[in-house]
């Protein structure tokens, strides 16, 4: 099954952006009376069917509309930090949307090598992923954040900062609560700095790490994602 993400899709029938119809009908050579699936990137999956195969302006007829089967007990939000390689970053965020995260944002520190990202081509990353495995929820991607305020965000649920440090003993997955709603901050190149770690701490996260070996920025996120989801089934 091919699926396609349509954010405004509404029944009874829709008409696709011109993107989306080139790709559909030049691309995948897609006709009317095709059976094409959408989500609209909030846990629906749509059923439909083309009824104008225009390539400047598709129109689909939407025959059933159901809860994807991606539903999750839980919330997670990762404030990860971009890397000096922005593909490392891309190559994270789609592992990510591929195993499951409702939330990221990029995380400016002290240590970040790299501190201006293209949030659009970042998000069709994310939107890629979605499509290629099968999802019905797309992840939030948020704009770039100063450390300083990311550690203020309202959140309510566990919340978690990976550090290397000989004195941080306690795994993420040891710590975690299955079934709760967490949030982990992962660091630069450079690890967020002592300082920052004691900020963290003043606003409630807990210092954690994740196994014995020193991993990459976005190895570490990719883990810490693993972690949570693979503790909730």
């Amino acid at each position: 099954m091919n699926l396609f993400y349509a954010p405004d899709i509404k029944p009874p029938v829709f008409q696709l952006n011109a993107e989306e119809s080139k790709h559909i009908i030049k691309v995948l050579r897609m006709k009317s009376g095709d059976i094409i699936h959408f989500t609209d990137g909030k846990g629906m999956l749509y059923h439909c069917r083309i009824s104008e195969a225009n390539p400047r302006g598709c129109f689909v007829e939407v025959l059933k509309e159901e809860k994807g089967s991606d539903r999750r007990n839980f919330y997670l939000y990762m404030a990860v930090a971009p890397t000096k390689n922005i593909n490392r970053f891309e190559w994270f965020l789609e592992k990510a949307t591929e195993i499951g995260i409702d939330r990221i944002t990029p995380i400016i520190s002290e240590h970040s090598e790299r501190k201006v990202v293209k949030h659009d081509r970042l998000n069709r990353v994310i939107t890629a992923a979605v499509k290629q495995s099968l999802k019905t929820r797309h992840p939030q991607l948020d704009d770039s954040m100063a450390f300083s305020k990311v550690i203020k965000t309202n959140f309510k649920g566990e919340k978690y900062i990976a550090y290397i440090d000989e004195k941080v003993t306690l795994e993420l997955s040891k710590a975690y609560t299955p079934g709760t709603n967490t949030m982990v901050l992962i660091g630069p190149e450079g690890d967020f700095s002592p300082e920052e770690v004691e900020q963290a701490k003043k606003e409630g996260f807990i210092p954690v790490r994740l196994g014995p070996s020193r991993l990459r920025t976005e190895t570490a996120a990719v883990a810490a994602c693993h972690t949570i989801n693979l503790l909730n089934y």
